[in-house]
């Protein structure tokens, strides 16, 4: 059982959140790890690279010079790709680099991923965070209260808090993300996670933490 420190937006430690990583998920596998980072960094790739093939480079069609007689190798076209201006002779063309893993493999790499970073004590709860208005100074002074500033950081909301999202933005190695939206990928990336009370206790009820859950997927992930 982990007892993780719960501060205010001051930077006072106010009480203690209890939370079990092993309930979350009983082994961490870091092959589906990679796995899953992988499928998430492929599915950004925009894939819209393109070279030109032999028929698509400017150039004419006649034939160089004679076929025999000046004692070089026959020639064709100016536009082979075994010369200086010709095309490629596999040319690269647009593609879908995107592919999904099976749900339940997904899930599972979430779990672990959360299960290390507090294993790691690499997340930090706020009992509280919302903003009448955006105001990235006051984002950054909470930051630096309880000792967040300086690192990469995610701050996990349990909805859409739009006021909290305009406020970090213009913070370096900071995003906002609701707890509905979070994924493997998204949780190893930064140095710290910053869970608010109330997305923990969201995500305990019935996210991606639900022990019932986590056991009903535990031979997928096993396999996986």
């Amino acid at each position: 059982m982990a007892s993780l420190p719960v501060y205010d937006a001051s930077g006072s430690e106010v009480g203690k959140y209890e939370i079990d990583p092993d309930a979350i998920a009983a082994n961490i596998n870091k092959q589906l790890l990679h796995d899953v980072v992988v499928m998430y960094q492929a599915s950004a790739r925009q894939g819209t690279h393109k070279t030109k093939n032999r028929s698509e480079v400017a150039g004419t069609g006649k034939k160089m010079y004679r076929q025999k007689g000046t004692g070089n190798a026959r020639a064709g076209s100016k536009r082979s790709n075994i010369r200086r201006g010709g095309g490629h002779a596999f040319a690269i063309r647009p593609r879908d680099y995107s592919y999904r893993l099976p749900k339940k493999a997904v899930r599972a790499a979430t779990r672990m991923a959360l299960a290390g970073k507090i294993k790691g004590e690499q997340v930090v709860v706020i009992d509280k965070l919302s903003m009448d208005e955006p105001k990235t100074s006051a984002m950054a002074k909470m930051l630096k209260g309880i000792g967040v500033d300086g690192k990469t950081a995610l701050i996990a909301t349990s909805s859409v808090a739009s006021n909290v999202h305009k406020s970090a933005r213009n913070i370096q190695g900071v995003s906002v993300l609701p707890v509905s939206d979070l994924n493997a990928f998204e949780i190893l990336r930064p140095d710290k996670v910053l869970f608010t009370k109330e997305a923990l206790d969201q995500m305990k009820e019935g996210g991606v933490l639900s022990k019932s859950q986590a056991e009903a997927e535990k031979p997928a992930a096993d396999q996986e």
